[in-house]
């Protein structure tokens, strides 16, 4: 992979990573899920191509740029998804737990 082709490809991923942003924001999971599956494998097509080389001063700029970029949006992202991945898995404990104590004590239970 050229040096022209691996920046198109770090320029690919921040746009993804820039639109999972806006999924989250909009509290569209299903979508998020859609990207960072697409994000992956742009990001694992990445390290199998990427050489270590020299890149000219701008192309270098460039991609620190950009690595900035989609690290900024990762972090956002996980700032909008890690709460609401704690409430969604206080909830399934909740319910695990009503459902074993419905079961322990629920209706056709003698005691």
């Amino acid at each position: 992979m050229n040096s022209l082709e691996l920046i198109t490809l770090y320029e690919n991923v921040a746009t993804i990573t820039g639109n999972m942003l806006e999924a989250a924001r909009s509290r569209d999971w299903e979508l998020l899920g859609r990207l960072e599956s697409d994000c992956s494998s742009r990001v694992q097509l990445l390290r199998e191509n990427e050489i270590p080389s020299d890149l000219p001063a701008d192309m270098r700029d460039k991609k620190i740029r950009i690595i900035k970029q989609i690290l900024a949006d990762d972090k956002e992202i996980r700032d909008i998804t890690e709460p609401w991945m704690a409430q969604l898995s206080d909830m399934m404990k909740s319910s695990s737990t009503s459902q074993k104590l419905s079961r322990t004590y629920g209706a056709g239970n003698s005691a």
